[in-house]
Protein backbone atom coordinates (compact mmCIF):
# COMPACT_ATOMS: atom_id res chain seq x y z
CA UNK A 1 0.00 0.00 0.00
CA UNK A 2 1.45 3.74 -1.08
CA UNK A 3 0.60 6.45 0.72
CA UNK A 4 -0.26 9.86 -1.20
CA UNK A 5 0.30 13.04 0.17
CA UNK A 6 -1.36 16.43 -0.99
CA UNK A 7 0.79 18.52 -3.16
CA UNK A 8 1.87 21.83 -1.48
CA UNK A 9 -0.18 23.32 -4.35
CA UNK A 10 -3.28 21.40 -3.44
CA UNK A 11 -2.93 22.48 0.34
CA UNK A 12 -1.91 26.15 -0.36
CA UNK A 13 -4.78 25.92 -2.90
CA UNK A 14 -7.40 24.76 -0.31
CA UNK A 15 -6.16 27.09 2.38
CA UNK A 16 -6.58 30.31 0.32
CA UNK A 17 -10.53 28.78 -0.53
CA UNK A 18 -11.19 28.66 3.44
CA UNK A 19 -9.27 32.26 4.04
CA UNK A 20 -11.76 33.82 0.97
CA UNK A 21 -14.85 32.23 1.73
CA UNK A 22 -13.93 33.20 5.57
CA UNK A 23 -13.77 37.01 4.71
CA UNK A 24 -16.71 36.67 2.31
CA UNK A 25 -18.89 36.10 5.07
CA UNK A 26 -17.19 38.30 7.57
CA UNK A 27 -18.06 41.32 5.34
CA UNK A 28 -20.98 43.10 6.58
CA UNK A 29 -23.79 43.52 3.49
CA UNK A 30 -24.33 46.90 3.84
CA UNK A 31 -20.78 47.34 3.39
CA UNK A 32 -21.59 46.07 -0.45
CA UNK A 33 -24.40 48.17 -0.86
CA UNK A 34 -22.77 51.51 0.22
CA UNK A 35 -23.53 53.06 3.87
CA UNK A 36 -26.49 52.65 5.80
CA UNK A 37 -26.37 55.73 7.25
CA UNK A 38 -25.34 59.18 6.03
CA UNK A 39 -25.10 62.61 7.60
CA UNK A 40 -24.61 66.02 6.56
CA UNK A 41 -23.16 68.75 9.38
CA UNK A 42 -23.23 72.30 9.58
CA UNK A 43 -19.78 72.53 9.71
CA UNK A 44 -16.83 70.34 8.44
CA UNK A 45 -15.84 67.25 10.80
CA UNK A 46 -11.98 67.88 11.91
CA UNK A 47 -11.87 64.33 12.48
CA UNK A 48 -12.13 62.02 9.75
CA UNK A 49 -13.20 58.47 11.70
CA UNK A 50 -14.76 58.65 14.81
CA UNK A 51 -17.29 56.21 17.01
CA UNK A 52 -20.39 58.00 17.75
CA UNK A 53 -24.01 56.75 18.49
CA UNK A 54 -22.24 53.18 18.58
CA UNK A 55 -21.24 52.91 14.95
CA UNK A 56 -18.26 53.70 13.54
CA UNK A 57 -18.36 56.77 10.67
CA UNK A 58 -16.01 57.98 7.96
CA UNK A 59 -16.24 61.53 7.68
CA UNK A 60 -14.88 64.05 4.50
CA UNK A 61 -15.66 67.55 5.23
CA UNK A 62 -19.61 68.04 5.95
CA UNK A 63 -20.44 64.55 5.36
CA UNK A 64 -20.12 61.30 7.21
CA UNK A 65 -21.25 57.87 6.64
CA UNK A 66 -21.37 54.88 8.31
CA UNK A 67 -22.55 51.05 7.98
CA UNK A 68 -25.95 50.10 10.32
CA UNK A 69 -25.64 50.23 14.30
CA UNK A 70 -27.53 48.22 16.91
CA UNK A 71 -29.76 51.38 17.66
CA UNK A 72 -32.90 53.68 16.32
CA UNK A 73 -31.57 55.96 14.07
CA UNK A 74 -32.73 58.78 15.83
CA UNK A 75 -30.49 57.23 18.75
CA UNK A 76 -27.90 56.97 16.36
CA UNK A 77 -28.13 60.48 14.96
CA UNK A 78 -28.09 62.26 18.60
CA UNK A 79 -24.70 60.42 19.02
CA UNK A 80 -23.01 61.75 16.35
CA UNK A 81 -24.36 64.99 16.91
CA UNK A 82 -22.77 65.16 20.56
CA UNK A 83 -19.64 65.08 18.41
CA UNK A 84 -19.68 67.38 15.71
CA UNK A 85 -22.69 69.46 16.55
CA UNK A 86 -25.35 69.99 14.82
CA UNK A 87 -26.71 67.51 11.72
CA UNK A 88 -28.25 69.80 9.05
CA UNK A 89 -29.77 65.95 7.40
CA UNK A 90 -29.28 62.40 8.70
CA UNK A 91 -30.71 59.06 6.19
CA UNK A 92 -30.82 55.93 7.31
CA UNK A 93 -31.04 53.15 4.61
CA UNK A 94 -32.09 56.00 1.94
CA UNK A 95 -35.00 57.10 4.06
CA UNK A 96 -34.47 60.81 5.39
CA UNK A 97 -35.09 61.11 9.35
CA UNK A 98 -38.12 63.43 9.76
CA UNK A 99 -38.20 66.62 10.46
CA UNK A 100 -39.20 66.54 14.36
CA UNK A 101 -36.80 63.92 14.76
CA UNK A 102 -34.08 65.43 13.25
CA UNK A 103 -35.07 68.48 15.82
CA UNK A 104 -34.74 66.23 18.91
CA UNK A 105 -31.21 64.49 17.02
CA UNK A 106 -29.55 68.37 17.30
CA UNK A 107 -31.48 68.70 21.06
CA UNK A 108 -34.02 70.67 19.99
Amino acid sequence: MSLCLPSTRTILSAALAVAASGLALSTPLAAQDGPYYVASLATPAEDNRVVAGGVAWVCKDTTCVANKGSSRPSRICRGLAREFGEITGFKADGEELEADKLARCNGN
